[in-house]
């Protein structure tokens, strides 16, 4: 068996490991860079390829991106093939290319697919805010981008999604080849904790007994609702005088573009921020604990996104047992059941984002049943050991 992830393991942390713990089983996994804590998988590196020429044109530089990766995964799989190693399936994200040739370079091997997004001008994150609009250039320009996914999606004998919502943004055509499995969470490292202490930068501490709302994403953008986030904390902080705002993510762009001028969302919106700065705690990228211990401190977590990828925050916010205010899109609507495992609000309303907030603070004591609920909607439908069987089991379909 052959992974193949750029930033590995990315989606394959749990199902990579778990197929290499088969002894009838051979595991390798190739990407960009080496990662630890592979268990049995042997690890292998391409050389990165070269980036595009800033002379292509616009609409063709992601895919001489892609081509180019899928080139070098050609190169590492021709010597793999050397050194004796030739997969009976490969596993691989089709969202960089990594998978475009390998129907040449391993003719004999099944390719499972990992589709994550197909890009839609309509419906996605483009236009949801007036900070995400494309213009007519910027529309034909996205339409471009779905080349190289679509030769991927030509060259899979399956694919698999994490969400109904995912698999739905492909062509009609492939979504009955994709099956939606998600990669689950360890319901053992994720769990409520009430003994927890998250420690802030400062050496504060807080604690279940503290006032604490999280926000959580890999970069603060207004794709994770960022900006709604800061437009509602003058008047959520105003009515909440003890709360303590704990914000995780880094503050470059994972999606979208920086601001019109340069520089950070963060740096823009706190220029003019109309809230008392000694509540509001940055704490960039957290390490593994650290981050769920956040989690279980966390009177109210808020998941602001646009219509987009289901980030895992949102399945380990309610495996810890939080109390979780998210965003009314489809995406999110697929987990989350307003008024039973959580609530909606439209992120877009920044004053609806803090008079619910507010509201749902005010009664948090009387809320348990809504955190039960939503650590057994985790336990029900994510549990990663019933994600892991389903996965299993299709990957075994596609070998016999």
């Amino acid at each position: 068996m052959l992974f193949i992830h750029q930033n590995g393991p990315g989606q394959f942390k749990f199902l990579a490991p778990h197929l290499a713990r088969n002894p009838a089983h051979q595991v390798v996994f190739l990407s960009q860079a080496a990662f630890q804590d592979a268990g049995d998988v042997l690890v292998r590196t391409y050389t990165a390829p070269r980036p595009p020429s800033p002379t292509a044109h616009p609409y063709l530089q992601r895919i001489e991106a892609s081509v180019r990766r899928g080139q070098a995964v050609v190169r590492a799989c021709q010597q793999l093939a050397e050194d004796g190693f030739r997969p009976d399936i490969v596993i691989g994200h089709a969202g960089w290319g990594e998978t475009l040739f390998l129907r040449e370079a391993l003719p004999g091997a099944k390719i499972l697919s990992y589709c994550e997004l197909f890009y839609r001008p309509d419906g996605q994150d483009t236009g949801y805010l007036p900070e995400l609009a494309l213009d007519f250039d910027g529309s034909c320009r996205l339409r471009a981008w779905n080349a190289d996914l679509l030769v991927g999606l030509d060259a899979m004998h399956l694919g698999l999604s994490p969400t109904a919502w995912q698999r739905a943004q492909h062509p009609a055509v492939f979504q009955s080849r994709i099956a939606v499995i998600h990669e689950g969470v360890d319901l053992a490292e994720v769990a409520p904790a009430p003994q927890a202490r998250f420690v802030l930068p400062g050496g504060q501490i807080l604690t279940l007994q503290d006032e604490v709302v999280t926000f959580v994403a890999r970069n603060l953008e207004p794709v994770r609702g960022f900006l709604t986030l800061m437009r509602a904390l003058p008047e959520l902080m105003r009515r909440r005088p003890r709360a303590h705002i704990v914000i995780c993510g880094e503050t470059g762009v994972s999606y979208g573009a920086p601001p019109p001028g340069g520089g950070s969302w963060r740096d823009l919106m706190l220029r003019d921020a109309g809230f008392d700065r000694s509540r509001v705690h940055f704490v960039s990228r957290l390490a593994r604990q650290p981050y769920l211990r956040l989690l279980q401190v966390s009177s109210l977590h808020l998941y602001l996104t646009v219509p987009f990828v289901l980030s895992w925050s949102l399945i380990e916010a309610m495996a810890a047992g939080c109390l979780v205010l998210a965003s009314d899109v489809a995406p999110v609507r697929e987990v989350l059941d307003d008024g039973t495992n959580g609530f909606l609000v439209d992120m877009r309303q920044p004053a609806q984002v803090a008079a619910r907030a507010v509201a749902l603070l005010e009664d948090r004591a009387g809320l348990g049943r809504i955190r039960h609920a939503a650590r057994r909607t985790a336990s029900d439908r994510f549990d990663v050991r019933q994600c892991l069987a389903a996965q299993t089991a299709l990957i075994e379909s596609m070998l016999n």
